[in-house]
């Protein structure tokens, strides 16, 4: 019976703690495919790409409904690379959209086939 009856009590602790989850995330910041209409190249430094270090860096751009870049975070990639990648990504601009929304950016530096 008290076996029942804590089951009964994770049950419906699990449901609460989803629906609280579902209230509290923002619904505004979808996983978007808006277009980039102005896209700015990040700076590779020619220090690294003489000697050949190259790498890729991943990030998640939130853009304002406008179609302007609110905030850029790294996801992952190449430590060295991700403020050339940050500073450009911030300036980039894409098409207007219902609402704010956010976009993963991927970025290449060197050759990709490395």
């Amino acid at each position: 019976m008290k076996f029942r009856i804590a089951r009964q009590f994770f049950k419906f602790a699990v449901l609460f703690l989803g629906l609280l989850c579902a209230i509290s995330c923002p619904a505004q910041a979808q996983n978007s495919q808006r277009k980039v209409i102005k896209r700015v190249e990040p700076q590779y430094p020619a220090i690294l790409r003489d000697r050949g270090i190259g790498g890729t860096v991943r990030l998640k751009a939130t853009v304002r409904a406008d179609g302007t870049v609110r905030d850029v975070q790294v996801e992952g990639g190449n430590p060295i690379l991700t403020e050339s990648a940050l500073r450009a990504v911030k300036m980039w601009r894409y098409s207007p959209g219902d609402s704010e929304t956010t976009a993963e950016v991927v970025i290449h530096f060197g050759d990709a086939s490395q």
